[in-house]
């Protein structure tokens, strides 16, 4: 009897100590998954009913030429972060580029409206804040989903900050009076850059359902991939190719790291 006891009691420690182990077994790149799921199923819940709505409306009443002219002047904008970006990481000859892309294209493309840029050889860049906080050596820090915003992580709400800073738009309330005037100023081109962006994946969201195995993982290893190709300049580091493809023999995606 004393033996059977003492076998049942290992065995309850030996359970306990797996449960306490389970418990403690947390990914350091994903430590805020309950509060990343629960957010990313709020955002979903966003696009189902506001986003995607508009954003097919969108689609419906603007022609193609006048939707990609949104686009294009968007891109435009953009271009001005792009070119401070690249000076602040030193890429002095990829910012002269980029700042004769945007002069050329605000004057010969009507404001951005139009493309010349890249008619005439001059490539469009994609630098932003949170790639030059990582080029300065600032790490990721853990994987965080922010409420309307997505997918991200810590330096990444710095990068957004740094960004918006860049983003003419941001100050156009400063300018003007600060009534509705002035905040429609500010908000109606950013609300008006998400709806455009939002119709322009419309055709991709097929594919991101049909992929995922987990949609929360799938979308997570898609930034995550996507940052690290950036930040790096497509130079991955060989140990973290070596990882994406092992996630990738998993199912998870999309792994084309330039997608966009």
């Amino acid at each position: 009897m004393q033996n059977r006891n003492t076998t049942w009691l290992v065995a309850g420690l030996l359970a306990l100590a797996n449960g306490c182990a389970t418990v403690h077994t947390v990914d350091p790149k994903d430590p805020w998954q309950s509060w990343n799921r629960s957010v990313q199923s709020f955002n979903d819940g966003v696009d189902d009913y506001v986003m995607k709505p508009v954003a097919k409306g969108y689609r419906w009443v603007t022609p193609d030429v006048v939707d990609q002219g949104v686009t294009n002047f968007f891109s435009n904008i953009d271009d001005i972060g792009v070119c401070a970006n690249d000076a602040l990481q030193g890429k002095f000859a990829q910012s002269g580029a980029d700042g004769a892309r945007f002069l050329v294209n605000t004057t010969a493309g009507v404001a951005g409206l139009i493309d010349v840029g890249s008619m005439i050889g001059l490539a469009k860049h994609n630098e932003d804040f949170d790639q030059t906080l990582g080029y300065w050596g600032i790490p990721t820090g853990p994987y965080l989903v922010l409420p309307f915003f997505g997918p991200s992580s810590p330096r990444g709400v710095f990068g957004l900050v740094g960004d918006a800073a860049m983003n003419p738009f941001t100050y156009a309330g400063i300018y003007l009076n600060p009534g509705w005037v002035g905040a429609a100023a500010s908000i109606g081109p950013g609300a008006l850059k998400v709806i455009d962006a939002r119709a322009d994946l419309l055709g991709l969201e097929k594919v991101a359902t049909e992929a995922a195995l987990d949609r929360y993982e799938f979308f997570k290893n898609a930034y995550l991939s996507r940052r690290n190709y950036l930040i790096h300049d497509g130079n991955v580091p060989e140990d973290d190719v070596l990882k994406f493809d092992e996630m990738k023999d998993q199912g998870y995606g999309p792994w084309d790291p330039n997608p966009y």
